[in-house]
């Protein structure tokens, strides 16, 4: 809901203290969590964070959440999905350029850092894009293994064989946002649940269409050329 959306973001030092504790709170039970299995846990926990979320901040569940770094306003919100500041399409008074109704995200984004605690300094880090596979995920079972995972030394992470270099390469990219948010730039090992299969299928499949497309006008291409070519030849 819009109007609860901008509650948040005026009581932006509310939410933090409240996130604080919560995450406190995962960590804390991350022993548990592990001998459950995160695999089994993703979903029901997704869907309480979904639940909880997308009434709080319409959150869309990227699955890298960075709502501490924005003044609690999601920047998935942003109908252009702008994930550092604000396009130059800003409209007088602070509105959407895209939704005229709306206030930019990233206009109430900095009111609400200015409530928090270290906010601007924190909203000015460079996010990393958005993994598409994560979506639908869950942000809080992610930190909490990503807070695990920072406690393995690099040398015992090789030793386990869980070194990812692709991983590895965004996370030093942006070690800020990594500071403040490690799930923005994960490390530990995903969950199979936790992966959105179909982001990658569909974009598979729309290569595939494209592929199939190309191969059919070139097919086509070649046996309107073809007799003409055999003319040409026997000249």
């Amino acid at each position: 809901m819009y109007s609860v959306r901008l509650f948040c973001t005026r009581n932006a030092a509310l939410f933090e203290k409240t996130y604080n504790v919560l995450e406190n709170v995962f960590i804390a039970l991350h022993p548990l969590l592990n001998k459950l299995g995160y695999n089994r846990l993703e979903k029901p926990v997704a869907t309480i964070e979904a639940l909880s979320k997308s009434f709080l901040f319409d959150c869309k569940m990227c699955g890298q959440c960075v709502l501490s770094s924005t003044g609690m306003s999601c920047p998935m919100n942003c109908p252009k999905n702008v994930r550092n500041g604000p396009c130059g399409g800003v409209r007088d008074g602070g509105f959407c350029e895209v939704n005229s109704q709306m206030r930019c995200v990233w206009v109430e984004a900095w009111n609400g850092a200015s409530k928090m605690k270290s906010g601007l300094e924190r909203i000015s880090v460079v996010q990393p894009p958005v993994n598409r596979e994560l979506a639908g995920s869950s942000s809080w079972l992610r930190v909490v293994r990503e807070k695990a995972e920072l406690k393995l030394s690099l040398k015992q992470q090789v030793a386990q064989g869980d070194v990812d270099l692709a991983k590895t390469e965004m996370a030093n990219a942006f070690p800020d946002a990594r500071k403040n948010h490690p799930s923005v730039a994960p490390l530990a090992n995903e969950p199979q649940a936790a992966l959105a299969e179909q982001a990658v299928v569909e974009q598979t499949s729309v290569h595939t269409s494209v592929d199939r497309s190309l191969d059919a006008s070139v097919n086509t291409t070649l046996h309107t050329s073809a007799p003409s070519l055999q003319k040409g030849g026997s000249k």
